[in-house]
């Protein structure tokens, strides 16, 4: 999904629609690592202590993805092929994961600010809840009233509407998304989710597993003859 220009951060408390949801998890457990390693250089990438990461940072292959909670082709990746990546790679050792929230709108925003008021080892559990439904919540289904979705999720999550609110309202975090975002693009070259930074080159996922595969197996080759 192509980047839309975001609005300003003035607006994102204004985000906006759900019903209700299961909780969906990912296969094993999330490993996340937002503070265990500041400020490294791995594999072409620095990663720091705002990054939430899985697996083992000493990988001789480093994969960033740059993903939307409002992007359905994040969502696509996220359902059907990211526990497949997290079985065949992660798991294994053979990279390191990374996974940066690329705003596309202040709903984005507002949903990077919710998962990040949550217990660390909980982030990606809620990514994916939201992934598994965006049509109760993302403005690109449409849904009339996108904060309340957001409210509801995280209620699902363990927390109240209020403490929803104080989250999204939290600029500090409004502000490092919206940053991380300008460096994905100005760095990388990013402009469309869902992208991967493999090894320092930029790779965009357009739904072909088999061509993704080849390529992360390709970087774990060279990574070994190196």
């Amino acid at each position: 999904m192509s980047r839309k220009p975001l609005l300003t951060l003035l607006v994102v408390v204004a985000v906006v629609a759900l019903g209700v949801a299961a909780w969906f998890v990912f296969s094993g457990p999330s490993n996340s690592s937002a503070d265990a390693v500041p400020d490294s250089s791995a594999q072409g990438v620095t990663i720091t202590s705002w990054d939430k990461t899985m697996g083992n940072p000493k990988a001789r292959v480093t994969v960033v993805e740059y993903a939307a909670p409002s992007c359905p082709h994040c969502a696509h990746f996220d359902m059907d092929y990211f526990s497949t990546l997290k079985k065949q790679y992660i798991d294994t050792g053979k990279i390191f994961y990374v996974l940066r929230v690329f705003p596309l709108n202040p709903a984005d925003v507002a949903a990077e600010a919710i998962a990040r008021c949550l217990p660390a080892d909980s982030y990606f559990q809620f990514l994916d809840l939201l992934w598994r439904n965006q049509v109760k919540w993302d403005p690109e289904y449409q849904v009339p009233d996108v904060h309340a979705g957001l409210v509801d999720m995280g209620r699902i999550a363990g927390m109240s509407a209020q403490k929803v609110d104080s989250c999204i309202a939290d600029q500090t975090v409004a502000q490092k998304a919206t940053q991380v975002g300008n460096d994905a693009t100005s760095k990388y070259g990013v402009n469309s989710v869902p992208t991967f930074i493999i090894n320092g080159q930029t790779t965009a996922f357009e739904g072909d597993w088999d061509a993704f595969r080849k390529h992360l197996d390709e970087a774990v080759a060279k990574a070994k003859k190196a």
